[in-house]
């Protein structure tokens, strides 16, 4: 298992070399940045630091998790995490996509049209049935 220092780490903080850290792994991410659901732009705001915390706010899947140890690279020095934590870094970080109008629309197909398709025919046939009868 190969121990990995903060300052090495840090040193692939960029587009096509990426890594991260999550619960003391270090993962190399860069063949997987332009597959990333997400988009490659969180990859590369996360890179180069510990990104546990994104990672856990996220809420990534179980099958998520298992693809991880493909890119497993090795471990954190925890003996490099002092100096790494008082090294400052400015990074830009792009707003997120919002990918929430995909799914309101999935929705609204899903279970929305298909109600109002059998409001409709309920109420036609209602009327129907009450024109025969008449």
């Amino acid at each position: 298992m190969q121990q990995l220092t903060h300052a090495e780490i840090f040193n692939h903080s960029k587009a096509k070399d990426i890594w991260l850290l999550i619960h003391g792994k270090v993962y190399d991410v860069s063949k997987f940045s332009e597959d990333h659901p997400g988009g490659e732009e969180v990859l590369i705001s996360a890179a180069g630091k510990d990104a546990t915390d994104d990672f856990e706010d996220v809420g990534h899947s179980s099958s998520a998790k298992a693809m991880m140890e493909e890119y497993y690279i090795g471990d954190a020095d925890p003996k490099s995490s002092v100096a790494h934590k008082s090294s400052h870094r400015v990074v830009t970080v792009t707003p997120p996509r919002n990918d929430e109008s995909p799914r309101v629309l999935i929705w609204i197909f899903t279970y929305i049209v298909p109600l109002a398709i059998f409001g409709v025919a309920i109420a036609v046939k209602s009327y129907l049935d009450k024109v025969q009868s008449s």
